[in-house]
């Protein structure tokens, strides 16, 4: 017979207690439990990570090394484990050269389309048919002899080449001479160069000279003969113009530092405060400098292109009267139906290639547009998209391979979903089933959960008091269970307004948006000191609104002017903004909580104050990993060390020396209360309070790490590993306990990775900055967040071109009184509560 479950034996991934657990094949599995629980360490760690490199290992060696690989995963024994394919919480954020039809592969398709079925114009102006000449002079070779492309016009028989695929991509031969296939113009700004003319040139008037490498060149320009001890635009004319445009010439220099010695330079290049900044740019690939050279940038659309990306002498090859901007500008949807026309449009000899051609983009468009991404087009940015619509595109590209016998393991696949999407998504989960594949989903919606075949619970708590099978079973067991976390959640005993109901406020924030996007003069205001919820459809506008709109033009200044498309900015008292998203905290594994937070400087501190540290001179420098006094070895300070084996994956091993405690044998002498440091650091949140309860600056950061649902993590925990919903929490711990009046926090997507009882800890966290007299607008497509907000946004009714629109605006009885998909999902949830 063949096997009907995944045996799973002795797992013992991050905080996994050797679990046993036999996973039903060729069903819809729904794993979930609270935050840190260890549900992708189930899924991600075990069951992708064996089902990965099981496929793998049966490749050749060649193949393998030109593969992304894992190593073997924390677990005694899998049996009966399919292939596996993953989609992951965090899609890659696609770069500035990627679009909705790069990323899909839809726009490959249509190059080809283009080249063999489009119909080119002559020199002449003569718009020649499409005939299968023309496709049978695109296929030939490309060697200089077979006259690749060249075809005859049958009007006036000038002899010409017709462009191929690759002369329509505008990454390589048919990108814009301006924008270099960007769609973006940039030019410099000379209000960002030099924000702040009323200061003099010593004290920084030249932003562009504080860049890495520049900041002695106010001496180079006082050597130059430019006064810089005057405020800038108090200075004649020329010597204006010699910081901005000045020629590049070698000075003989004198540098004085802060010890009172000279340093002196004979060729010392004085650059321009434009050059210091192109010339930047023209060397760095780093994204992190890039993203900071390009704050002294203007971005415009492209007035070669348009914004189109491609060259305009392209867009005279046309395909039923469009060009190939024309078609890449139509939603997917309207793309599907733009497809017969192309039949209708060929002649006769042409339809079976035709088909050929249009089955491919058909067989790309359709799980695209069933996952309800329909509105997008094939121009639109990749960069713009949402982490939600980015999975769904994943998705989608698996969705088309039709595989049978395949392993799915979605983590979080809900994300940025509206609830009515939700029911989409289910459907390809559904089919993905049907076609013989087994689907692993971690999510903590309850409408995947109920829809599961089987629930997977793992609990009860997080970290140490986690990484147990709780509950293996139908929904409906599950949430008979009286220990169960989720179950309350299912059957709506769970408590649903954990907040206090806040009258109406009198003040308002808001603006206007002009044209972005699918935003139009909408104007939107919001209360001030109060939870505000911004919520509607994939596409709807609401990031448009309140990241690319609100945040920027509150958070304006001279340096960084407000968007061109706001007006009627009102701030109702608003002084400041901390926007909080969910990506990764932290830059890499050397980035913990206890770095991240304060916790690690003062036990640095603490260590370098006893006596015995400071008999042996050892300063707070030696109580840090990050520095070679302090850190081991072997390992530099990272607690592992990374094996790279010819031929097979590279794995991340214990540091041997350290045993991953990540500091060196003589740092680890040292010890207070009968703790070393790295004792301190394996200890979690809340096992680290009675211990370090004397030493207060500790003490109050890690009740503020407890107080916000984070006491499970340990202080020694890598950041970057840290869920999205966790990460927004752990980026709050500087703000609370504070007063916050005309602060304004903005969070995208809060309940990213969380439990239901977390979001609950969540929404009390936001009180907690509201009673400090701070505001909280949220986007979020959560119903319990919906339910506790003071007053709810909702924008639609659809996304990309039906979006756009406030639908209903209101306390959450008004929205679940109003029309619209999201008022009918409120109304649902309030009444399931209802208790």
């Amino acid at each position: 017979m063949n096997p009907t479950h995944i045996e799973v034996r002795g797992a013992h991934v991050n905080n996994l207690r050797h679990v046993d657990v036999d996973i039903p094949l060729h069903q819809l599995v729904a794993i979930t439990g609270r935050s840190g629980s260890g549900k992708s360490s189930l899924a991600m760690g075990v069951l992708y990570a064996e089902g990965m490199r099981r496929y793998v290992s049966a490749l050749s060696t060649y193949t393998r090394r030109r593969l992304g690989q894992t190593g073997h995963a924390a677990v005694d024994r899998v049996r009966h484990i399919p292939s596996a394919i993953a989609l992951r919480q965090r899609p890659v954020v696609p770069g500035v050269r990627s679009t909705v039809g790069t990323t899909t592969e839809a726009l490959n398709v249509v190059r080809l389309i283009f080249s063999r079925l489009g119909s080119p114009r002559c020199p002449n102006g003569h718009q020649v048919p499409p005939t299968l000449a023309i496709a049978h002079a695109m296929d030939q070779p490309n060697d200089g002899e077979h006259d690749m492309g060249k075809i005859v016009c049958p009007v006036c028989g000038v002899h010409f080449a017709a462009y191929g695929a690759e002369d329509f991509a505008f990454n390589s031969t048919g990108a814009c001479p301006t924008c270099d296939g960007t769609g973006v113009a940039k030019t410099l700004a000379e209000a960002r160069l030099i924000p702040d003319p009323t200061k003099t040139i010593r004290d920084g008037a030249v932003a562009s000279w504080r860049l890495p490498g520049r900041n002695f060149m106010h001496i180079v320009a006082q050597y130059a003969g430019i006064d810089i001890d005057t405020p800038f635009q108090d200075l004649p004319q020329a010597q204006q113009d010699m910081v901005r445009h000045g020629p590049k010439r070698t000075y003989a220099i004198n540098i004085p530092s802060k010890s009172g010695k000279i340093f002196h330079m004979d060729n010392a290049v004085y650059e321009n405060a434009y050059n210091a900044v192109t010339d930047s740019m023209a060397t760095t690939t780093n994204e992190r400098a890039i993203a900071r050279l390009n704050r002294f940038y203007e971005f415009s659309v492209c007035p070669t292109c348009h914004g189109s990306r491609f060259k305009p002498e392209l867009l005279t090859q046309q395909l039923v009267g469009l060009n190939i901007a024309e078609v890449s500008d139509l939603s997917l949807s309207e793309l599907a139906a733009f497809i017969p026309k192309i039949y209708a449009w060929l002649p006769d000899d042409m339809q079976n290639l035709a088909h050929d051609l249009l089955r491919e983009l058909s067989q790309i468009l359709t799980p695209i547009i069933d996952l309800g991404l329909d509105y997008l087009t094939l121009a639109r940015a990749g960069s713009s998209l949402s982490t939600g619509e980015l999975q769904r595109i994943q998705l989608a590209r698996t969705l088309r391979t039709e595989t049978t016998g395949v392993l799915y393991v979605l983590d979080e696949p809900s994300i940025g979903l509206h609830p009515a999407n939700v029911a989409g998504l289910l459907a390809v989960m559904r089919g993905l089933v049907a076609q013989g594949n087994s689907v692993v989903v971690v999510d903590h919606d309850t409408a995947i959960i109920e829809a599961a075949d089987t629930v997977l619970e793992i609990g009860p708590g997080a970290g140490s008091a986690g990484g147990r099978i709780l509950h293996l079973g139908s929904p409906a067991a599950v949430a008979a269970a009286p220990d169960s976390p989720i179950g309350p959640f299912l059957t709506g005993q769970a408590p649903l307004r954990v907040r206090p109901t806040l009258p109406t406020a009198e003040k308002r924030f808001g603006l206007t948006v002009t044209n972005r996007y699918n935003l139009h003069d909408l104007a939107a205001s919001f209360p001030i000191n109060r939870l505000s919820v911004v919520t509607g459809f994939s596409g709807a506008g609401k990031s448009t609104l309140v990241l690319d709109a609100l945040v920027p033009a509150l958070a304006a200044t001279k340096a960084k002017p407000a968007p061109s498309f706001v007006r009627d900015l009102h701030r109702g008292g608003i002084r400041r903004v901390v926007a909080i998203d969910a990506t990764p905290v932290g830059k890499n594994v050397r980035s913990t909580v206890a770095t991240y937070t304060n916790i690690l400087d003062h036990l640095r501190e603490l260590y370098a104050s006893q006596p015995a540290a400071q008999a042996a001179g050892y300063t707070a420098s030696h109580f840090s990993y990050n520095v070679a006094a302090g850190a081991c070895p072997t390992c530099g300070g990272t607690g592992t060390i990374g094996l790279d084996i010819q031929y097979l994956p590279d794995m991340q091993e214990v540091c041997p020396t350290c045993g991953g405690r990540r500091y060196n044998q003589a740092v680890l002498k040292f010890r207070w209360h009968d703790y070393t440091i790295a004792d301190l650091l394996d200890l979690s949140v809340d096992s680290a309070m009675p211990v370090l309860a004397s030493q207060p600056a500790i003490a109050s950061t890690l009740q503020t790490l407890h107080d916000m649902g984070l006491g499970y993590l340990h202080l020694g925990e890598s950041t970057p590993a840290l869920s999205g919903g966790e990460a927004q929490r752990l980026r709050l711990t500087s703000h609370m306990g504070k007063t916050q009046r005309g602060t304004l926090f903005v969070f995208d997507e809060p309940s990213i990775g969380l439990h239901p009882l977390d979001v609950q800890v969540l929404l009390q966290v936001f009180q907690r900055l509201i009673d400090q007299g701070g505001t909280v607008l949220t986007i979020a497509h959560d119903l319990d967040i919906m339910a506790n907000a003071d007053e709810i946004l909702d924008l639609g009714p659809g996304g990309g071109a039906h979006g756009g629109r406030i639908v209903a605006q209101g306390t959450p009885a008004q929205i679940a009184a109003s029309d619209g998909e999201t008022g009918h999902y409120l109304a649902a949830h309030l009444a399931k509560f209802q208790h």
